[in-house]
């Protein structure tokens, strides 16, 4: 019995470590080659029968509004954690303790990490898998890199993926060319990118620009993205203190 615990501990090891050693070459390649598809796009087309609508756009190409749109609604702070928020998890936690309507606490860095290496599901296996991708992109990419991943592989319609076809399919133009009040129309879609349309949106999508909106403006506008810049961040909190 003792034989067998020390080989299957062995096998065990080897495992683990072929996959550390495999998981970290794949964010390494990403850091510098972009996903042709991710298992969330495949398993929506065979399992829900959604075409895959996506086209590929530096972050440079893309509307810095979207950007700013989507740090404001989706994690606030994105620039300053590595990761995982833990004040935000807290807060989360508090709200579904009473009120029904849950809350998550997802930073973009997490749902980059589930949309592009992982499956869908809420399992704790699949979280520590997360958790595991999260810290991992947040030490080999850059915060830029980050939010472009985000904004090319996250689902902004149906069957539509990324921003370029996001913009394309609901207001005929590049997603470069988006203004602040079509990128935010987009960006509150995204929580459920099926059930909610940004060309056709409803009066409680249009609420929800407002707010974007107002946040993106208390947020000081899109110069705010300058702060992705890490060096630039290191500079205004050393002035800070």
């Amino acid at each position: 019995m003792k034989e067998f615990l020390k080989k299957a501990a062995k096998i065990i090891f080897k495992i683990a470590i072929c996959f550390v050693v495999a998981s970290i070459v794949w964010v390494i390649l990403y850091r510098f080659v972009n996903p042709p598809v991710t298992y969330l796009m495949i398993s929506k087309w065979a399992n829900q029968g959604y075409g895959i609508e996506k086209e590929w756009k530096n972050l440079n190409e893309i509307s810095p509004y979207l950007q700013l749109g989507v740090i404001c609604a989706e994690d606030q702070n994105f620039v300053r954690h590595y990761g995982l928020d833990f004040g935000a998890i807290e807060k989360a936690q508090e709200h579904n303790k009473k009120s029904k309507r849950k809350r998550g606490a997802s930073t973009i860095s997490q749902q980059v990490a589930k949309n592009v290496f992982l499956w869908p599901g809420r399992s704790w296996i699949r979280k520590g898998f997360e958790v595991y991708f999260t810290l991992l992109i947040e030490l080999i990419w850059n915060k830029k890199r980050i939010l472009e991943m985000y904004l090319n592989v996250a689902e902004m319609g149906k069957g539509i993926y990324g921003a370029e076809a996001a913009a394309r399919h609901h207001f005929k133009k590049s997603a470069k060319k988006l203004s602040k009040h079509e990128a935010a129309l987009i960006v509150v879609c995204i929580p459920n990118p099926v059930k909610f349309n940004a060309s056709r949106p409803s009066s409680y999508i249009y609420s929800r620009q407002a707010w974007l909106i107002n946040q993106m403006r208390l947020f000081g506008g899109v110069k705010y993205l300058e702060k992705l810049d890490g060096e630039k961040l290191k500079e205004e909190t050393k002035k800070k203190k």
